[in-house]
């Protein structure tokens, strides 16, 4: 490993602010944040070995106590690669949600059923494949889409992260998914290049079909460059836009702690955002509560 990877993995990064700001908006009960990790506490949860960065711990503690803040009453905390394929710093941040913590899993294709069993009963309701540049896929699609059959065994759905312009050979291959399929941050679309770009045009196309849903996380992250003043604009007009065309297939989250980023998020900020992006209270309502109920069936915990 060169020199400069190695001071990568030593250096411990900080990816939130201990202190975000109080947002104005008032969520409604049941609100779900439907898309954050926990990294470690360590050594009880150690990191992956093969992890590209290590940021500082961010344990479920700091998570609860962020919700509590912000007026967010459940939850789905998605696996990172900072712990790889070994989700148990996640299962125990469920097993003590008081059922109001839900999980995404990062498996292999090659994962048994008896394992897949094993995590839908622990509050898991998906897993998780990237297609990412700065991440190690570890399966093609067809792989994936193999497995499928198995996760509508255990009523898994199927979390897909890819690069923006990957929409174009992917959306064909996951229409031929067995399971619904949720596409992670808006499908990585750069808000500068607008709304008429082909990568978001391609990404609403998809979502006219039904087994697809959203999630209109990351304003932060397809806007990432944006001044502070602005707030993330572009990002919450194709969030809006996306919210108002489906609104019975999306889904919102913060994704605190905010790995991999080019700054800190504010998450006050980014929950106060949300009266732009689904500015009735019906569509806050089915953002929020109605749709990750549906989808991630918070009763069943």
């Amino acid at each position: 490993m060169k020199e400069t990877a190695m001071n990568t993995l030593v250096q411990e990064i900080q990816t939130y602010l201990p202190t975000p700001s109080i947002p104005a908006l008032e969520l409604p009960p049941l609100a779900c944040d439907s898309h954050v990790h926990v990294f470690g506490p360590r050594p009880k949860f150690p990191y992956a070995h093969e992890r590209k960065s290590t940021p500082r711990d961010a344990p479920k503690e700091a998570l609860y106590a962020l919700h509590s803040q912000l007026g967010i009453e459940r939850c789905v905390i998605v696996q990172s690669i900072t712990h790889g394929y070994d989700n148990n710093a996640v299962e125990d941040a469920i097993a003590h949600g008081g059922g109001r913590y839900l999980g995404v899993a990062l498996v292999r294709p090659s994962v048994s059923q008896q394992e897949l069993r094993r995590l839908a009963d622990a509050g898991f309701r998906g897993v998780r494949f990237n297609f990412m540049r700065h991440i190690d896929a570890g399966a093609d699609i067809r792989s994936v889409l193999a497995l499928t059959p198995k996760l509508a065994d255990v009523g898994m759905h199927l979390q897909v992260h890819f690069e923006s312009s990957l929409v174009h050979e992917l959306g064909a291959e996951l229409k031929r998914s067995a399971v619904p399929v949720v596409i992670d941050h808006m499908g990585r679309v750069d808000a500068r290049l607008g709304a008429e770009h082909e990568d978001f045009q391609a990404l609403m196309k998809l979502l006219d079909d039904e087994n697809f849903y959203v999630k209109v996380s990351g304003i932060d992250r397809v806007d990432a460059h944006a001044e502070l003043t602005e707030r993330y604009r572009r990002g919450v007009v194709l969030a809006r836009a996306l919210v108002e065309r489906f609104s019975d297939r999306v889904v919102w989250g913060t994704d605190w702690p905010h790995p991999n980023h080019t700054h800190i998020p504010d998450d006050g900020v980014l929950v106060d955002a949300l009266s732009e992006i689904a500015p009735s209270e019906e569509l806050l309502h089915k953002l929020l509560v109605r749709n990750p109920q549906s989808l991630y069936r918070f009763d069943s915990a």
